[in-house]
């Protein structure tokens, strides 16, 4: 199994991946990870507040995000509010997940001899 480093294992539980993706392009309040995670699946995808703060007490367990120190103008926002990020682990793990879901995608595209292999059995 492909691992990012000895910490962490793949593949990636669905909710932490999501949650990874949205977090991919900056630091977000939990609300706003919710919201991107909608925006990102097309709707497909809505993620409840017990699920995204169990995925996030793991993931920050596990070194994959962090409470972030910056904080936007307090004119601006909410000071309860609590911002997260991917940590540099959390950015390797998800580039090392979508790497084998890209591989496996690939796989079921074009079959396993595109890969230079042959189903157990002999078949194609």
């Amino acid at each position: 199994m492909t691992t990012p480093d000895s910490s962490h294992r793949l593949p990636l539980p669905v909710a932490q991946l999501h949650i990874m993706l949205a977090l991919a392009d900056g630091q977000k309040h939990g609300y706003a990870i919710m919201g991107r995670v909608e925006v990102l699946t097309e709707g497909s995808v809505t993620m409840g507040p017990g699920t995204l703060y169990g995925a996030i007490k793991r993931m920050m367990k596990a070194g994959l995000v962090e409470e972030a120190d910056e904080r936007p103008d307090p004119e601006l926002d909410d000071a309860r509010r609590r911002y997260y990020r991917l940590t540099g682990l959390g950015a390797r793990a998800l580039d090392a997940e979508v790497a084998r879901m890209e591989r496996l995608a690939r796989i079921a595209r074009t079959g396993w001899s595109a890969l230079g292999q042959t189903l157990p059995g002999g078949g194609v």
